[in-house]
């Protein structure tokens, strides 16, 4: 008798912060997400077992298990992984491995960039987490490949309170916060420009607090020495959920972006989010965004000088927000309902396949 069809997680990339790509992975792939099929997830605790489980252990338990199917939301799949074919799903999230050679660290440059073009390449079909991912997959995959959406509900994960927000003075600050690993994607340096702007430009106590952990490459003490900037270094949900509920704004000036989950999280609070004017950030906002060029601080600060000198901005973010989280999570819903039809497809092709070489 052949068992059910598993579906392997590879989760070797959590269990040490839990930013947006793990709380992606732990909730789009969980058991009760994907119930009822059976999820095996597939953790790792150090490095060396990281490695161990990405380049081995997974396509070995993948290959064992007759008829199971291997998803890979974090790292790409290895190339022994990409062997198995239809049989893999990678979760893409954004394609700066391969558009962004010059923001890679030593790691990602030698460990992680081959595996990800080859999987990207060869592989029958992927999930993404947006529209703007789809198109751009395209580009790089093969003709034939099946690009499924599945975009991620969005919770309130820092138990946000939308609400009144007012400036204790005649003139407003603003406080604007920018979340995300601190690393040159996020082109912080931009959004320190555009603070200077505007303090210069009539918002003598703008202020900028950036809450992430630091990722490679970025000139921290430059940060920390710009004027009117704060680095609050990697917090806990609690801490973040504080820094947010005093902000009037999030801002994100980075060069690109597969979905920018934080953007869609700090909605919750009501807050005014200012992005670049992208695809992307369209996509995940909507009417409700702010947009801006970040290689222009001048003409973004005047952007956001004009919209914090509103009487009303407040309360039309907080509208605007709330509308775009409804909009978005109904997309998700319908997404999910489509993945969990293909992965029942999968399981039951791989099943049959195997039953069919057992009775032989």
């Amino acid at each position: 008798m052949v068992k059910q069809a598993k579906v392997f997680i590879d989760q070797t990339h959590c269990g040490r912060h839990v930013t947006g790509l793990e709380r992606i992975t732990l909730e789009l792939f969980s058991q009760n997400a994907l119930a009822p099929l059976e999820v095996v997830p597939i953790p790792a605790k150090t490095r060396v077992g990281m490695l161990l489980a990405q380049m081995l252990k997974l396509p070995f338990l993948t290959f064992a298990n007759a008829g199971s199917v291997l998803i890979c939301p974090g790292f790409p799949p290895s190339p022994l992984a990409t062997w198995l074919g239809p049989r893999v799903l990678p979760y893409i999230h954004d394609l700066f491995l391969l558009t962004r050679k010059q923001d890679l660290n030593f790691r990602a440059r030698w460990l992680m960039r081959g595996p990800f073009g080859l999987a990207v390449r060869h592989l029958p079909r992927f999930l993404v987490n947006s529209q703007s991912t789809a198109q751009e997959l395209a580009t790089y995959c093969r003709p034939d490949a099946q690009i499924i959406l599945y975009r991620p509900k969005v919770r309130d994960i820092f138990g946000l309170r939308a609400g009144p927000r007012s400036s204790a003075s005649g003139t407003p600050k603003p406080r604007l916060v920018a979340l995300g690993t601190v690393e040159p994607r996020k082109n912080l340096f931009a959004a320190v420009a555009i603070v200077e702007a505007l303090r210069m430009g009539g918002f003598p106590e703008a202020q900028l607090e950036i809450v992430g952990r630091p990722g490679w490459g970025v000139d921290m003490d430059a940060l920390a020495r710009a004027p009117g900037v704060v680095l609050h270094g990697y917090q806990p949900l609690e801490r973040v959920r504080e820094i947010l509920q005093d902000a009037d704004a999030l801002l994100s000036t980075a060069h690109d972006e597969g979905l920018g989950l934080p953007l869609l999280e700090a909605q919750y609070g009501g807050l005014a989010v200012i992005a670049p004017d992208k695809p992307v950030f369209r996509e995940v906002l909507g009417e409700s965004g702010v947009f801006i060029d970040p290689e222009n601080p001048v003409a973004a600060a005047q952007i956001i000088g004009r919209l914090a000198l509103h009487p009303d901005w407040r309360a039309e973010a907080e509208q605007a927000a709330r509308d775009n989280l409804r909009r978005w999570n109904g997309l998700a819903a319908a997404d999910h309902a489509q993945v969990m039809q293909l992965l029942n497809r999968l399981c039951g092709a791989t099943m049959g396949q195997a039953e069919a070489m057992s009775k032989c």
